[in-house]
């Protein structure tokens, strides 16, 4: 299915997953949809292996964790952050290397401290590589780190090539 992007999300300069400086990094982007979905894309290559031409599933459990969290900024201000209490992954399929992939993450219950929220790792033929489920504190970023956050650290990146619209294969449990 294809949904249209409202919003690209920034990126930072150091984190694993979506920092741009990171040389190991995922280099993540992500896209709000009006599906009232995040969406990160990425290509895993081989620094983020576990057994030959697979994805590790730590990576697989922390970009799922990332976009979880990160849910919750969807159409509002993105000063609020998701802080993992707790993740639940389920690993269904190997992610291989080198080939583009989505992560769809959604706030499925939003409290006024907490937040629940979903995601899946969808493979490029639909199939649903991993899925969790994840409980989130709500926090003000001030709040989780004595480091002031500067445009270095946390910015917007405008790229010719980010989507007017998102295609998500359709969810094949496999």
């Amino acid at each position: 299915m294809k949904y249209s992007v409202l919003k690209k999300q920034n990126n930072s300069r150091l984190c694993f997953v979506c920092g741009l400086n990171n040389d190991f990094g995922l280099h993540a982007s992500f896209y709000e949809t009006d599906a009232n979905e995040l969406v990160a894309v990425i290509t895993p290559s081989e620094q983020h292996q576990s057994y030959p031409g697979r994805m590790h599933g730590g990576i697989a459990a922390a970009i799922l964790d990332e976009t979880i969290g990160r849910a919750i900024a969807n159409g509002k201000e993105d000063q609020i952050w998701g802080v993992t209490l707790e993740l639940t992954t389920k690993f269904r399929k190997p992610i291989p290397l080198g080939q583009e992939i989505r992560i769809v993450g959604r706030v499925l219950k939003d409290g006024h401290r907490f937040f629940e929220g979903s995601g899946e790792i969808i493979l490029p033929n639909g199939e649903i590589a991993v899925s969790a489920i994840g409980k989130y504190m709500k926090v003000p970023f001030d709040k989780i780190t004595n480091t002031t956050m500067d445009d270095n650290d946390w910015f917007y990146v405008d790229n010719p090539e980010d989507p007017d619209e998102i295609e998500i294969p359709e969810k094949n449990p496999g």
